[in-house]
Order: C-alpha cells, then structure tokens, then sequence
C-alpha cells in the first residue's frame, strides 16, 4: 500500500511539473496552427501601462493586475500589435470583488477607460452584474461560470463582423455588429475595426492574474 501511495504522489507531481512546464509556452502543434505568444512569462516587456503602471507586475509566471485604474496595452512586434480578425487566449483567475477585462480593436491611450474598442468582462464575484466573458455594455453575461481562486481560459474569436467569446468551453458572447451601430451614450466607439488588446486594472480592491496569453491571426 505504501509503495502504491507513493507512486500515485510521484504521478500527480509529474503531471503538475509538467502542467508547469506548458505555462507561458506553445506546443508544436499551436506553432503548427499560427498561435503566437505575447506575454513571456518573465516580464512586462512589450506592454505598456496607462495611469498607474504599478497597478502590473509579474509573479510565478502570471501578470498580477492589483491596485488603482491602469490598462496595460500590448503594443510590441506581432502583428505590429494591429489585429483585425483573431483568436485569442488568455488563462485568467479571480479573486474576490475583482473587476476586469480584455479588451480588444483598441488603442494605446494615456490616462481614463480605453475609448476604442470592445471590453470582454472579467468579473466572477464583483458587484456589477455583467459576468465573465459578456461584451460589457453591449451583450452582457448574467452567468457566473468560473469560481473565483481557480484558472480558466478566456477566448475572443472576431471574424468580420462576428464576436464569439468562451469560458472554458461554454460560449458567454455571440455577437454580429450592426449596421446602423446604435450605441447608449459613453460606447459610441465601440465598433470593430482593428487594435491592440489591454487587460483592465479597475481599482485597488481588485485583483486578477493572466497568463499564457497567446493569439493566431485570422485571414
């Protein structure tokens, strides 16, 4: 019995070392189908913070977003950081009150809430209604699918005009943008076009990890 539980100890480390091991890194198989890596696990580099760029840092391979309102913007060499139609994903995990997002068709902006672009919700326990994986203030998500303090994959996939979004594998958007664009006051440009993607500080009780961000172009 012994011998058995230490070989079932010896197993699951090996799968966790391993599990390790595929952090921040892409598989033959994803180099095969186009994915392209944008966070090296190690550091910021290629990003760049509005307003309080200590809101960001980097641990254990993840970006830790905690404290005041700050956007972290990709802004480096894929795609010269200009993507029209993609897939995209992203390991996320949230903690208690976090409020977040992805956004995406974006652009680099100093200070305030990105202009351009679509938010992608990250938010399993805040107060705000709109859930992990809606289009915030466009097609929200009422729905929480992912418990806070464990990660789960965000997917954005935008083809055209098309907006599919996913939490693990349940779909949480599906959205064709239309013509005329009617839009609340305050989202008049959210509209796709093309840009970079940001993730969200939103305020000094949040916090949220990223990792193993990646996206393919689409043609």
């Amino acid at each position: 019995m012994k011998a058995t539980l230490v070989a079932a100890a010896l197993a699951l480390a090996t799968a966790a070392h391993a599990a390790d091991m595929n952090i921040n890194s892409l598989s033959a198989d994803e180099k095969a189908a186009g994915w392209q890596l944008l966070f090296d696990g190690k550091s910021l580099d290629h990003w760049r913070a509005s307003d309080a760029p200590g809101s960001f840092s980097v641990k254990d391979g993840a970006i830790i977003v905690q404290g005041p309102r700050s956007h972290l913007f990709y802004v480096g060499p894929v795609q010269q950081h200009d993507f029209k139609n993609f897939e995209f994903k992203a390991d996320v995990m949230t903690f208690p009150k976090a409020n977040s997002g992805i956004y995406f068709h974006t652009r680099w902006q100093e200070v305030g809430w990105p202009n351009l672009g679509y938010e992608v919700q990250v938010n399993n326990s805040h107060s705000d209604p709109s859930r992990t994986g809606g289009l915030w203030g466009v097609q929200d998500f009422p729905k929480v699918i992912a418990p806070d303090g464990q990660w789960f994959t965000l997917t954005i996939r935008v083809d055209g005009k098309h907006v599919t979004t996913f939490v693990g594998n349940e779909k949480t958007a599906d959205y064709t943008e239309e013509s005329p664009l009617v839009r609340k006051k305050g989202l008049e440009q959210r509209y796709l076009a093309s840009g970079t993607f940001a993730l969200q500080g939103h305020d000094p009780e949040s916090t949220v990890h990223f990792r193993n961000i990646k996206v393919r172009v689409l043609p």
